[in-house]
């Protein structure tokens, strides 16, 4: 099974992340968002950070998870290349818990691609069947 693949939008870029199950997909959101930024297959995992979101509902999630990384990315300076994620709902609450792993931006060493504006809740959205796929767009 593919990770992702993206799709044109006008201005943006718009993917699709694919999991066995809803885990999976967000690591691979993830995955697909830094991909746009970069080759993620030159970014060391030297540095990790954690972090925890609660939304309510699994479209909001995932645009809370992506402007989470976005945040990280800007104010950390950092590109990401691995992401550990661990969904539950209680209630009417969706959890999300998160350890993700990269390295300071080094345009040297790194290629750079397309930078990342804003996340979209445009088109967004959770399919959760025997494979789970989200769509997303983000603002170039």
């Amino acid at each position: 099974m593919k990770k992702f693949e993206y799709f044109d939008v006008t201005a943006d870029i718009g993917f699709y992340a694919f999991g066995k199950n809803l885990n999976e997909a967000f690591e691979n959101a993830g995955l697909a968002m830094f991909n746009i930024i970069s080759n993620t297959d030159n970014i060391d995992k030297i540095k990790s950070i954690d972090f925890e979101i609660t939304s309510e509902d699994n479209v909001s999630l995932l645009y809370d998870y992506l402007e989470e990384l976005l945040f990280y990315h800007e104010v950390e300076f950092m590109l990401f290349s691995e992401f550990s994620v661990q969904i539950s709902q209680v209630d009417d609450a969706y959890y999300l818990k998160a350890i993700i792993k990269g390295e300071d931006i080094n345009w040297d060493k790194h290629e750079r691609n397309c930078e990342i504006k804003a996340i979209t809740f445009h088109q967004m959205e959770v399919d959760i069947s025997d494979v789970v796929s989200l769509k997303a767009i983000v603002d170039l």
